[in-house]
């Protein structure tokens, strides 16, 4: 039988009893599809009466700055026309110039940017849109413009408060359209922090349940933002002063009268008190649909805190919020059943108050059943409902066309019943557009809905050949959307020969959809809907596809990883192989986070570094175009395990190896990874064994990353597999896992060729061809062998083929000397030949060169060079492949000596064809030989006759050693040895010298020849105490030689310098390779020292001398030494202080000497040149002796005549006791510093004869006599210098004489200028 829809009832297929109790109903009419889809295209030439599309909503707010539209869109066929109604009136637009309608359409722009003003056209307007079939009209559009009024300016006095009270500040704000969102802010606009104590309300206020001082603020702000015209509007700031008691006092003493003063109640703690709503009961009312909000401020001290209840009843748990810190409770969506006594209740610990609220929830008209367009056809019945309800019950009425029914075109066809338009035995004539309107106090709602009386032939909407894709197990619904006026029924047909099908299979819905509830791989095919009715028949085919489910085989299993390892979660999915999946990870039913830690392969999830955060549900979510199937997982993330401490090791080997997706040439392999030992696996490395050939023996056969457990492997023909894998982690790698089954691959050709295939003779007669074979692995199958072939490369000849086996070399004999021949060698098997292989070209062997080159000359360039030519050897005579000439050649003669030496030849090639070639590094006159010979690959051939060539003088090497020796006052030694190498016939010395003085600047340049037989020169009358630096060089005919250099210094005349050299400066030895500084020495002396060294290394080296406190961890102190010198003075040094001293070279990283250390001496007189001998001295000194002699007679006189002298008056009024005992005992005149000082001068003292100071006496020092400063030391910071018994001074009679010689930087002078008129000077010596 055939399944059918009939125009009155739908039939099911058997046993779905709830199914036909849900979809068993009565047809009254076809809508028409109202959209601009693919439907309502099949649909566009029928009739239809109006319908609105798009409208203003109700309550339209405009903006007053911008135009004014007001929309009112609407379809029909034929295109409706458009009409408006302003305040109930008609709106006549064309005689408003400022008032257009949009083309096509109903909707109104009204211009009033250019002129104008909004207000004008504030009223309510309705569209009506109208053609042949009916009119539609819209809802009434009430038109306001929008309003942001100015605060009214009011005088704002400074409230002062006391600490802890109550407080509100009022905000007020001006009434706008549509009402402002009201925040307070500072002259900064920054919001005012806000709490459980300070809050706003809804009205806007500002409440503070108890104010404290840092409440204390002047610019309390109230704004008012408008947001339909985005302006906001402030209020005058409120300046607020939070006070103490006793601040209070004292302001309401000084400037407040009582009444000025507000709140003047006590700050101490006090219960809750309701700010709003005041009372304990108020009433509240709300519309349906709407946000409830009730509030409930409170003050007290401290703070109270607010709880909301609902009595006889619970607060709805999804629709119930609570904001400003629970003073405001608010319910979305409210109903009905939201009314009731809601109860806010404060509380703080000294009281609690309630408040209840009376909730009354009433409610605008609301649809049950809208009424819905209609579609008859001529002679049918139907109905239009139109249910509504509301609090109170709505009012139904109904309007025909925009008319009220009541005075409407009366139609026989229709009864009107309360809410419901009965139609019977319908015509054409009864298409109208009916309104219904359902109306109470708090709104209205209306609804257009057309009845349209057609006679139209079937149409099928769906498109043809629709393809269905629909996955096993599942409904599949085919669509047979349909149009038809009278209603048509539906039939389904499968398959081209329109089998019926069965009812207990199918099942057919009433819009013609075809239900299959479980489909399977059978029902795919080919589907047909034929659509009848008494006016014709249409016919439409679609097709269905079943495809397979998809399918998670390995689903995420639950985990406990510690904190900081590694986490894996595998999902392996299998799906249908025409559709594509996508595999998508969640936590927690959201994304996963972005984090590197999180990384997604193929199958598998992995976490590292695990974290708390990280625990939760895992879900592995697969998907296609037509199906989803999840699968989730727990993580559970735990404290690491403190002990015993984790043990790092290698992976344990991987387990379960098992081979898939067998093919010729591939294999999928598996593996399950063993544990990884506290260290995450960062790949596996798969082997291969070929069992069949090389037993035993493992080879690479792929490396994946860590995190897979599969692997594609390409295979080659002819191997009998096994795999085995090892995992690797970063302590190392695992054993080899168990080796997985045999999988012998089928034989093959061979696909590849030997490699390295080559052709050399090894002898003058045969080639040997020699390859790479190819292993058993490559051989692909049985019966390995090689085709080896052969030909002259320049000749006719036809390829010469062998076939062998096991061999890698094949000889053939019989050839000619050296002919290049074409070679390929081919692998072959049991099941045919590899590819044709490439040529490569062979010679045969080679044969000693027959013919030496001719015509050998030789051209001396100089001294060292020579430059050889000759005539190349003909090709042919070659007999092999060209390689070079070589040149043998020796020294045969020395021509200075003339006794004949057989010296070792040299050889020298010269690759390719060159005929010509250098002899370098040849020894000036000299005589030499040689000859030449050609080169191949078997060897070299017969020497050309010998050749000889003398070279000619050259200039000789530097002497072999420069010495001086026995140095004198005036005279210096030279000793040398002649040069190694004379390269000729010596004929004199140069020696060339010159001075260098203290400050290293060159004196004038000296020149001497001597006789080139000497080894030995004296160079007299030289300056004593002189450093000289010497140049010496030899020479031949040709010119002078390299030179050596040396410098020698005389030695010093004691008699004049006091001083002594350095030692071994001058000592003439050879310069050594290696830089070195040696034999480093100081002499000290009280505050300076001369530092000595031994330099061995390159000339025009610049020295530099570091020094510093012994023991200190003070930096170096450096002081750069002019030229290249090897010696400096240091001067400015402490007496009796240890210092240690190295020599470095500038420039010369590394290159410093080790350290010395040396000590000063201490503060006394150093050791003095004799000269009690010296006839000036004597003469000196008697003149000092009568000087005194006088002096005493002077003052004898004057102390008989009673007179006192300065001298005598100081000593007598400072009885210093160290002054008797000099005065009385020694006989010597004191004199007393002067009185700035205040201090005696100290026992003198003598110079013992050993010209030594004692110890005890090294005390006594010229500090005291010092003018209140420090500077007690010459430039050079030695101590200005001893004083004797003949010469007692005070500080103004002290001189100083400069160094007698700074140059030589080892002897210094001083003296002492001792007479206050200065006509005599005493010198006293010092070393």
């Amino acid at each position: 039988m055939q399944l059918k829809i009939m125009p009155k009832k739908k039939c099911l297929s058997a046993g779905r009893v709830p199914l036909i109790l849900f979809l068993c109903q009565m047809i009254s009419a076809l809508e028409v599809p109202l959209d601009h889809g693919e439907k309502a295209k099949l649909l566009e030439d029928l009739v239809q009466p109006p319908t609105i599309t798009q409208q203003s909503p109700k309550d339209y707010i405009i903006d007053p700055r911008e135009n004014i539209v007001i929309q009112c869109e609407a379809k029909g066929k034929p295109p409706p026309s458009f009409s408006w109604t302003r305040n109930g009136t008609h709106f006549d637009i064309d005689k408003d110039p400022l008032v257009t309608m949009k083309p096509g359409s109903g909707t109104l722009i009204i211009n009033i940017m250019s002129e104008g003003k909004a207000e004008t056209y504030e009223g309510v307007y309705q569209c009506t849109a109208r053609n042949e079939r009916g009119a539609a009209i819209s809802n009434n559009i009430v038109v306001r413009p929008s309003r942001s009024p100015l605060w009214t300016k009011e005088k704002l006095e400074p409230i002062t408060l006391q600490n802890g009270q109550p407080l509100v500040l009022p905000c007020r704000p001006p009434i706008g359209l549509p009402p402002a969102i009201i925040f307070w802010m500072d002259n900064s606009f920054q919001r005012l922090p806000q709490s459980e104590r300070v809050s706003q309300g809804l009205n806007g206020d500002l409440y503070f349940s108890n104010v404290l001082p840092e409440d204390t603020r002047e610019d309390y702000i109230c704004y008012a933002r408008f947001n339909h015209t985005q302006t906001i509007q402030q209020k005058q700031p409120i300046s607020l002063k939070v006070i103490s008691v006793d601040e209070l006092n004292d302001t309401i003493a000084a400037n407040l009268s009582d009444t000025e003063f507000y709140g003047a109640k006590s700050s101490k703690e006090r219960p809750p008190t309701f700010l709003t709503p005041e009372g304990n009961a108020s009433r509240k009312e709300e519309l349906r649909g709407n946000v409830l909000s009730l509030e409930c401020i409170a003050e007290g001290l401290p703070t109270p805190l607010i709880y909301w209840i609902k009595e006889d009843g619970t607060l709805p748990a999804n629709r119930t919020f609570y904001r400003n810190f629970q003073k405001t409770l608010q319910i979305i969506q409210v109903s009905e059943a939201d009314s009731g006594n809601y109860q806010c209740i404060a509380k703080n610990t000294l009281g609690i108050i309630r408040h209840t609220i009376s909730v009354t929830v009433k409610a605008a008209p609301y649809w049950i059943m809208a009424p819905r367009n209609l579609v008859l056809s001529p002679g049918e019945d139907g109905t239009l409902i139109c249910r509504a309800n509301g609090n109170p019950k709505p009012r139904i009425s109904w309007l025909t066309n925009g008319v009220p029914t009541e005075i409407a075109p009366d139609d026989p066809s229709r009864r009107i019943d309360g809410d419901t338009i009965i139609f019977s035995n319908v015509q054409e004539r009864s298409s109208a557009v009916y309104q219904c309107n359902a109306s109470n106090e708090y709104g209205y709602l209306l609804a257009n809905a057309f009845v349209n009386v057609l006679a139209e032939l079937p149409r099928i909407l769906t498109p043809a050949n629709t393809l269905y894709q629909v996955i096993a197990n599942r409904p599949a619904f085919l669509d047979c959307a349909f149009f038809g006026s009278p209603l048509p029924t539906i039939e389904w047909f499968k398959g081209a020969k329109g089998s019926a099908l069965h009812e207990d299979i199918y099942v057919i819905h009433e819009n013609g959809t075809l239900e299959i509830p479980v489909a399977q791989k059978d029902n795919s095919g080919t589907y047909t809907c034929v659509a009848r009715n008494k006016l014709g028949v249409a016919k439409n085919e679609v097709h269905l596809e079943i495809k397979d489910p998809t399918r998670i085989l390995k689903q995420p299993e639950y985990a406990v990883v510690q904190r900081g390892g590694r986490v894996s979660f595998e999902c392996k999915v299998k799906h249908d192989h025409t559709l594509i999946a996508t595999v998508t990870w969640l936590k927690d039913n959201g994304e996963l986070p972005n984090d590197e830690r999180f990384t997604v392969d193929k199958d598998h999830l992995v976490v590292t570094d695990v974290r708390d955060s990280d625990g939760g549900i895992y879900t592995c979510v697969a998907n296609t175009t037509l199906d989803e199937v999840s699968a989730s997982a727990v993580l559970s993330v735990v404290a690491p395990t403190p002990t015993p401490a984790p043990i790092y090791d290698v992976p344990s080997p991987p387990f379960d190896l098992e081979l898939t997706d067998q093919l010729d040439k591939s294999v999928q392999l598996s593996w399950t990874p063993g544990d990884d030992n506290n260290s995450p696996i960062t790949k596996f490395i798969i082997e291969y064994e070929d069992a069949m050939h090389e037993a035993g023996l493992w080879h690479h056969q792929a490396e994946v990353s860590g995190t897979q457990t599969t692997a594609q492997l390409k295979l080659s023909p002819y191997v009998n597999y096994s795999f085995r894998v090892m995992a690797e982690n970063s302590i190392g790698r695992s054993l080899p896992s168990e080796a997985s089954e045999q999988y012998q691959t089928k034989a093959a050709e061979p696909d590849k060729n030997p490699t390295a295939v080559e052709g050399l003779g090894s002898e003058p007669d045969n080639l040997v061809i020699t390859w790479k074979p190819l292993n058993g692995f490559e051989s692909n199958g049985p019966g390995l062998q090689y085709k080896v072939s052969w030909r002259q490369k320049d000749g006719d000849d036809e390829w010469t083929s062998v076939v062998v086996a096991n061999v890698s070399k094949y000889i053939v004999s019989g050839t000619p000397t050296f002919v290049p021949y074409l070679i390929k060698v081919q692998a072959l098997n049991v099941m045919g030949f590899a590819p044709e292989p490439a040529v490569v070209t062979g010679h045969s062997g080679e044969d000693l060169p027959m013919v030496a080159p001719g015509n050998v000359r030789v051209n001396v360039v100089n001294s060292t060079l020579a430059e050889v030519h000759w005539d190349p050897v003909p090709l042919k005579s070659i007999r092999g492949r060209l390689q070079g000439y070589r040149i043998y050649y020796w020294k045969a003669q020395s021509a200075s000596q003339r006794n004949r030496r057989h010296l070792e030849k040299k050889i020298l090639t010269f690759q390719g064809s060159k005929t010509h070639g250098m002899l370098p590094g040849l020894e000036p006159f000299s005589h030499y030989a040689l000859n030449v010979r050609v080169v191949n690959g078997k060897g070299e051939g017969p020497a050309s006759p010998d050749r000889a060539f003398s070279t000619p003088e050259g200039v000789p090497s530097a002497p072999s050693s420069l010495k001086i020796v026995n140095p004198t006052l005036d005279s210096l030694t030279l000793e040398w040895d002649p040069p190694s190498r004379p390269n000729g016939i010596l004929t004199e010395y140069t020696l060339k010298y010159q001075p260098i003085n203290s400050t290293h600047e060159l004196g004038p340049l000296i020149d001497l020849k001597i006789p080139a037989n000497k080894t030995r020169w004296t160079l007299k009358n030289l300056n004593f105490s002189t450093r000289y630096k010497f140049y010496f060089y030899a020479q031949t005919s040709v010119g002078p030689g390299s030179q050596i250099t040396e410098e020698g210094v005389t030695t010093v005349d004691e008699g004049k310098m006091a001083g002594i050299l350095p030692p071994d400066v001058g000592a003439g030895k050879v310069q050594a390779v290696n830089p070195r500084i040696s034999n480093l020495t100081a002499a000290a002396a009280e505050t300076s020292a001369n530092i000595s060294w031994k330099y061995e290394g390159p000339e025009h080296v610049n020295f530099y001398v570091e020094y510093g406190v012994a023991g200190s961890k003070e930096e170096w102190r450096k002081e750069i030494v002019n030229g290249s010198r090897s010696f400096f003075g240091l001067k400015g040094l402490m007496p009796g202080t240890a210092y240690k001293v190295r020599v470095g070279a500038e420039g010369h990283s590394g290159f410093v000497s080790s350290e010395a250390v040396f000590e000063t001496g201490p503060a006394m007189a150093s050791r003095q040149v004799d000269i009690a001998t010296q006839g000036w001295f004597i003469g000196l000194m008697c003149a000092v002796a009568l000087l005194i002699l006088i002096l005493l007679i002077v003052c004898f006189i004057r102390r008989n005549k009673g007179g006192k002298y300065p001298v005598k008056e100081k000593e007598d009024a400072h009885a210093d006791p160290e002054i008797q005992p000099m005065k009385e005992d020694d006989g010597t005149f004191g004199e007393y510093s002067d009185a700035e000082d205040h201090k005696p001068l100290k026992k003198g003292s003598r110079t013992p004869s050993d010209r030594t100071v004692k110890k005890e006496d090294s005390d006594d020092s010229l500090v005291d006599y010092g003018e209140g400063v420090n500077g007690q030391f010459n430039e050079d910071g030695s101590f200005i210098g001893q004083y004797s018994a003949f010469a007692i001074l005070n500080h103004k009679q002290v001189g100083y004489l400069t160094t007698l010689d700074e140059k030589l930087g080892h002897l210094q002078l001083s003296a002492e200028v001792l007479w206050n008129s200065g006509s005599s000077l005493l010198p006293v010596h010092r070393s």
